[in-house]
Formats: structure tokens, C-alpha cells, sequence
């Protein structure tokens, strides 16, 4: 029988060294696993965090090995290209960070030496390499050693369990096809978590079954995600010779271009958010209990389904989706910029996080890429896209593919229609635009193509704890983002054809790249802070819209000092009516209408406690009147210190408040825009001297060379201001080179 074993325990770690060890080293770093070397300075900003290869060690005795005639080694994640070395030999090379792989153990003596390496560098043929978040190094996924008799079933298989489930829906019953990647006979059996309701017996090559449950249980999402437990085992001489068992749930699903995602024959949209995997100095290296926690905070929201980006996530994280009835979508890290050596990689970690996952019924979607777009949608694009989208349906024929496509990329791409299902990412009101342009793009795109399921992959703008009781687009407030997802709730709530509709992101996350808001290394877009320790206004936004749980929320706690005489104060809620009070004085009383977000006038004297009441709830909150605005709420600006509303803004003339759209559409502000895209160059170009033999890097964008911005990124940036994006540079400018840039646009008339 198969015997499996941890051995996260006990390793040695170095990233000092360049050659494989013939002994274990004594003067190696002790760790135990999950383990990414890159906790600290993967989040710290600068985009200088240690990108190279590390190198793992550890003594593994024959006695204390798993027991069985054959021993394969499981890694469930190495990042990004693993090497596994077993006494000095090589015995595999593995591609692609974030999903598992298997190896068998040959020529095992008494005492054996197991090295495995794990190499972020850059390179040109595995995804992902270009990025908005951390590429952590490292072996951050457990490790496990398989013993199991001469047979068996295959633990080559793509790294999946090799046993596959697959339901269809009949009336009230239903009929499920088991197979078994393996030879010989096999019994099959399925069972409720009380009783068997079926079984088969099978013999022969890779057997299949085909059995049927009367009265089926169906996986009904959040409202009743019931699993049924599937087992195989493999029977040599009358004896169990190996057993692998799964769960999987019983559902229908349709994305419907006009009615949105349909789960077992009724609307139920699908809205919710996505999610990177990483955590202060752990990086990515979580145990279950972070996972779990995240979940957790996920479902106290309300949402009911989760883009799991850019990547394949732990099966522990997949399993706790199956058993909170938590919709996913699964996609692989084609993103940002196409590879022309990366298609082989693209189709391998395709097959990896189809077969490794198959049998989830939380997944719905297989997602081929992310913004792959941004370099230009390039025959090479469309291409690999075919290629994916054939593979995905040669594979799995019961889920649909889908993209999430950069906002500045046309609608009428060949490339946005290769899937079967769609969604866009956009950032209106935040890269540019106004937050009031979501409903009317979608009604565009759906009244252009009405049999194409459209969604939202992404949208969110960056909150930390900055304050103003005057926000705008750019400003990093807490109340900026509240108010931002209240006006996009309000549009996705009167479009149910959007099929899905995703947050970025549920939680802040590492982008070491990244210099904005006034901390370093971090996208700041989530709900919840990097640490999970504070919930955001905006979360409490789509607990109110979402959860079936009573709540109550005053806005604002975190912004106590206030200037005016009368200040806006906002609540949520998802109880009918709300009555607000300012120091046991009632401020009003106020019903619920369309939407679950209440907002009260309250006059600003001296020290204010605030309470609202809602039903059995009560929330409470306090405010200050203050003489002058407390300056530990606002932004501080590294490098130019300016006050923007100091900036000259003559009529008839541009500025820096200006969109570069704009500003490109007269002929002297096009040489306007090619100077700053000049001082843009030389304030990214790294400083100092250029090393003996190598080539000064260039000024970059996203990974891009700023020489090398087309059409595709021009028209994304073009929705910028040039405010928003100069400070998104992080510092980069002088106060006087700012003012220098706005004195250019001021003398350049308007159209």
C-alpha cells in the first residue's frame, strides 16, 4: 500500500554557492520548509530583491524512508526552475513555479544525499517574467517522499493524482465517469461521507467506469457545497496494491452571454475577488492556516467566487474552495509579455493545472493569460492562444476557457475573441478615466457582441492609510477607494450579464517594482491590509452588498482629526434601516435603497462619539474637530514635495492635471509628450557606471524598454494624467523638474 511522508524538516540552504554538494555542508544555512528566500527583500521596493538560484539540502536515511518497492520524491512547489540531484545525480529538471511535480528515487543506499535547486533568475522561456508582483525564490510548497509497490498508479502523470471524476447531470440523478491512469484491475467506489451509493470493478489498460447516483447531491455553491468521496484502488493478486482517493462535487454550470453564470439551472452571479498567495516576510511560503485564514476573511465578505491569479495555487487552497462552494478561476502565468521561447512552458503548465485540479468542482473556468497584450496582440499572441485554447478542450471538455485582457486592448482583436468566455481588466478612475465609465463600456462591448460572455477580471484602486474628506482619483485614501467601489458596485449590480466580476485584490501584495502611496514594494489594492490585520472601508462595501449576515459599519476610523465644521460620515449596511447618533443625540434615521450605503451630515464640534444602530447592531466610531488638518493623514511624497494644488492651471491652456490623451492631440502637445517621455527615460535609467563587459541596462516600464513602447501602451497610458503619472514614478522628479513639466504645458493651447 502506498505510504507517504513529509519531510519539510531538517534542510540545509544556501543561494552562496555555484555547484552541487558532494556531502551535505555543515556551514549551510538550517531551515525547514516552506522556505523563499526572498520574505524580506521581495517586499521592501527597489525591484533589487535576489533573483538567482539557492540550493537545498538534506541526508535521507533508507530506514526512515517511506516503505515500498518503488520511491518517488513530490515537490508541490519550487520556484520557478527546480533541479533534483539524489546522490550526485541529476535526475530531473522541472519548469514552472507554482505547480507540482513528481521524480522516482533510483539506486537508494543506507544513507543518501537529496539536493534540490531553485532558480528565479530571469530568463526567456518560463513564465512568468514579467510581472506586477514578486517572483519569490525558493521551495515554498511542502515536499513529500511516495513509496509504493512495483504497481501502481502513475505518479508521472503531470503531477496529478491519476485518477480522474467526472460528473454529468441527468434530471434528479447522475451519471459519473471514473478513470484510472494505471494497468490492471481496479475497484472503483463512491461514497457520501454515510454510505457507498456506487461501485465497479475494472480491469485493463487506463480502466474507466461509468456509475450512477440516484437522488443526486447537488454542489450547490456557497449555499450547499456537497462533496461526494471517490476512491480507486488497484487489486494485484486479490490484495490492494495501491489506492488514491479524491472528492468532487455534482453541478451544472452555464455562462450565458445575456443571463451571466447560471450554476444547476438558476442566475447566480458570480462576484467576488482575486488573490495573490503572500505574506510579510514569508512571502509565499504559507502554511495552512494562513490559507485558511484567507479564506475565511474571503467568505465573511460575501463573495462567492475568487480569481486565483496569476497562477496555480496549493491544493489545500483548492480543496477549502471546494468545501465553502467558493467558484474559481484557474489560469496559468502567461502575463504581461509574450515569450517567443515560453510556448512549450505555456502548454506544460497548462497541463499541470488542468490534470492537477481536474476534479474540483469549484473550478469553472481554465484562464489562458493576463494582459498578455501589453507588448501589442501579436500574430505570435493569437498563435499561442490557439494552441492553449485547443489543448484546454482536447483535455477537458465540460469547462469553458476565458482571458483577462488589458483594458487598452481593442475589442475587436482577434485574440480577445479566442476564448470562449471573456473578461477585461480595467482601472477607470484610477490609471485615468473616471470611475463613472464601467457600465458604459460594458454596455458598449455587449451591445457590439451580444452571444459573448463578458466580465471584469480586475479593478481596484490602492488604499493605505491616508485620509481626506475631499477625495480624488490618485490620493491613496481610505476614502478614495470606498467611494471608488461604491460607484463600480452600483454599475455591476444593473448589468447582470456580466458573468464574473473579480476585485484586485483582496489583500495587498508584494510587487517589489513598485514605488507608490508612499510605500515601497507594495500594490496596495486590497480590501485587507499585507499583515490581514485591518479591513479596509471598501471591504465592509461589498459586505454589505454581498453577505447574507447581518452587519454594520461606520466609515472612517482610522480618520479621527477632522477640519470642517459639518463632515460627511458614512455607514454600511445590509439591514433595512439605520438610525446614526453624535454623542447620544440622534443625527437622522435612514431606510435602504437600491444600494446598502447610507451617508449622514454630522456638525464637527469639539470630541464626537458616533453610534449607529441597526436591528440588534451597533457600530461605533469617533471624530475630533481640529483647527488645522493633521498632516499624518496625507501622502508624503518622496522626492518632490509640492502642494498640486499650487500648480499653474491657465484657462485655455494644458497642465500637469491634464490626460496625455489630451495633451497628444495637438500638434505642440505631441513634442510636448515625446520631451517628458525624454526626462520619463533619463529619470528611470539606472545611475552609475556601467560594469566591464555587460550592457547598461535601460530605462524600463513594466518590463518594458521605454525605447520599445508601441501603439498598445500608448493608448493605455493616454487615460493618465500627467499628475497620476509622475507620481506614480515614485519620487523620480524634482519639485522643480515638476514645476519645469507644467510651465512646458502651459504654454501649449488647448484644442
Amino acid at each position: 500500500m502506498r505510504e507517504i511522508l513529509n519531510i519539510n524538516k531538517g534542510w540545509k540552504f544556501s543561494k552562496g554557492v555555484s555547484s552541487v554538494p558532494s556531502k551535505l555542508p555543515d556551514d549551510w544555512q538550517d531551515i525547514d520548509l516552506p522556505y523563499t528566500w526572498n520574505g524580506d527583500d521581495g517586499q521592501d521596493g527597489g525591484n533589487d530583491y535576489y533573483r538567482g538560484k539557492g540550493y537545498f539540502a538534506k541526508i535521507l536515511t533508507k530506514d526512515k524512508m517511506p516503505q515500498g518497492e518503488e520511491i518517488y520524491i513530490q515537490l508541490d512547489g519550487v520556484n520557478s526552475t527546480a533541479e533534483v540531484y539524489f546522490n550526485g545525480k541529476k535526475l530531473c529538471e522541472h519548469n514552472g513555479g507554482y505547480s507540482a511535480f513528481r521524480v522516482k528515487l533510483d539506486d537508494i543506499k543506507d544513507e543518501n544525499l537529496l539536493v534540490v535547486t531553485a532558480d528565479n533568475s530571469p530568463n526567456d522561456y518560463v513564465y512568468p517574467q514579467v510581472a506586477d508582483f514578486t517572483f519569490y525564490g525558493g521551495i515554498y510548497r511542502d515536499v513529500k517522499l511516495i513509496g509504493v509497490s512495483k504497481n501502481h498508479f502513475d505518479l508521472d502523470f503531470f503531477g496529478s493524482t491519476s485518477f480522474a471524476v467526472t460528473p454529468v447531470i441527468s434530471g434528479n440523478d447522475a451519471k459519473i465517469t471514473l478513470d484510472a491512469y494505471c494497468n490492471g484491475e481496479v475497484e472503483f467506489e463512491i461514497d457520501d461521507g454515510n454510505e457507498v451509493v456506487a461501485k465497479a470493478k475494472v480491469s485493463g489498460k487506463n480502466p474507466s467506469a461509468l456509475l450512477e447516483i440516484k437522488d443526486v447531491h447537488l454542489w450547490d455553491g456557497v449555499d450547499d457545497p456537497f462533496l461526494y468521496n471517490a476512491s480507486a484502488k488497484l487489486i494485484v493478486d486479490g490484495q490492494v496494491a495501491d489506492e488514491v482517493k479524491t472528492r468532487f462535487g455534482c453541478r451544472t454550470f452555464e455562462i450565458d452571454a445575456q443571463k451571466g453564470f447560471i450554476l444547476n439551472g438558476r442566475p447566480y452571479p458570480l462576484r467576488g475577488v482575486s488573490r495573490h498567495q503572500d505574506r510579510p516576510h514569508i512571502g509565499n511560503a504559507l502554511l495552512p492556516e494562513h490559507h485558511k485564514e484567507d479564506m475565511d476573511l474571503i467568505c465573511e465578505m460575501g463573495a462567492n467566487t475568487i480569481r486565483l491569479a496569476h497562477y496555480q495555487h496549493a491544493q489545500y487552497f483548492y480543496d477549502l474552495c471546494d468545501e465553502r462552494g467558493i467558484i474559481v478561476w484557474a489560469e496559468i502565468p502567461y502575463i504581461s509579455k509574450h515569450l517567443e521561447k515560453g510556448v512549450e512552458n505555456t502548454i506544460s503548465q497548462m497541463k499541470e493545472l488542468i490534470f492537477q485540479n481536474y476534479n474540483h468542482p469549484s473550478i469553472v473556468v481554465w484562464g489562458l493569460s493576463n494582459e498578455i497584450s501589453m507588448g501589442g496582440a501579436t500574430p505570435a499572441i493569437v498563435q499561442n492562444h490557439k494552441m492553449l485554447n485547443d489543448l484546454v478542450h482536447s483535455i477537458d471538455k465540460t469547462r469553458p476557457t476565458t482571458e483577462a485582457v488589458l483594458t487598452a486592448c481593442n475589442i475587436n482583436e482577434e485574440y480577445v475573441h479566442i476564448s470562449d468566455v471573456l473578461s477585461y481588466n480595467h482601472y477607470f478612475g484610477w490609471y485615468g478615466g473616471d470611475v463613472s465609465m464601467y457600465g458604459d463600456w460594458f454596455d458598449n462591448f455587449h451591445k457590439k457582441y451580444p452571444n459573448k460572455a463578458i466580465g471584469m477580471s480586475e479593478y481596484g484602486c490602492e488604499a493605505l492609510n491616508w485620509h481626506t474628506s475631499n477625495p480624488e482619483q490618485g490620493d491613496y485614501t481610505e476614502e478614495y477607494q470606498a467611494y471608488y467601489h461604491e460607484e463600480v458596485i452600483k454599475q455591476i449590480a444593473k448589468r447582470p450579464y456580466m458573468w464574473a466580476t473579480h476585485v484586485w485584490n483582496m489583500f495587498d501584495f508584494a510587487a517589489d517594482a513598485r514605488a507608490e502611496g508612499g510605500e515601497n514594494g507594495m500594490n496596495h489594492k486590497g480590501l485587507v491590509t499585507f499583515d490581514r490585520k485591518y479591513k479596509k472601508d471598501s471591504f465592509y462595501a461589498y459586505q454589505a452588498w454581498l453577505s447574507k449576515k447581518p452587519m454594520l459599519h461606520i466609515c472612517g476610523k482610522r480618520y479621527v482629526d477632522r477640519v470642517e465644521d459639518v463632515t460627511k460620515i458614512t455607514v454600511y449596511t445590509n439591514l433595512d434601516e439605520v438610525e446614526l447618533f453624535a454623542n447620544g443625540e440622534s443625527v437622522g434615521k435612514q431606510k435602504k435603497g437600491e444600494f446598502p450605503f447610507f451617508y449622514f451630515e454630522v456638525k464637527n464640534e469639539g470630541e464626537t462619539t458616533l453610534v449607529a444602530k441597526a436591528g440588534e447592531l451597533t457600530d461605533e466610531s469617533k471624530i475630533k474637530k481640529v483647527d488645522k488638518f493633521n498632516e499624518d493623514y496625507r501622502l508624503k511624497e518622496e522626492g518632490a514635495v509640492i502642494n498640486w494644488f499650487e500648480i499653474e492651471t491657465p484657462a485655455g491652456y494644458y497642465s500637469v492635471n491634464d490626460t496625455l490623451g489630451d495633451i497628444l492631440s495637438t500638434f505642440r502637445g505631441k513634442i510636448c509628450a515625446v520631451k517628458l517621455l525624454m526626462k520619463m527615460k533619463k529619470a528611470l535609467t539606472p545611475k552609475g557606471p556601467k560594469e566591464k563587459g555587460k550592457k547598461k541596462q535601460g530605462a524600463e516600464i513594466m518590463g518594458f524598454k521605454l525605447n520599445d513602447i508601441n501603439k498598445t501602451m500608448i493608448d493605455m497610458l493616454k487615460g493618465f494624467t500627467v499628475k497620476r503619472g509622475l507620481m506614480m514614478l515614485g519620487g523620480k522628479f524634482t519639485k522643480e523638474q515638476i514645476l519645469e513639466i507644467n510651465a512646458m504645458l502651459n504654454k501649449v493651447k488647448k484644442k
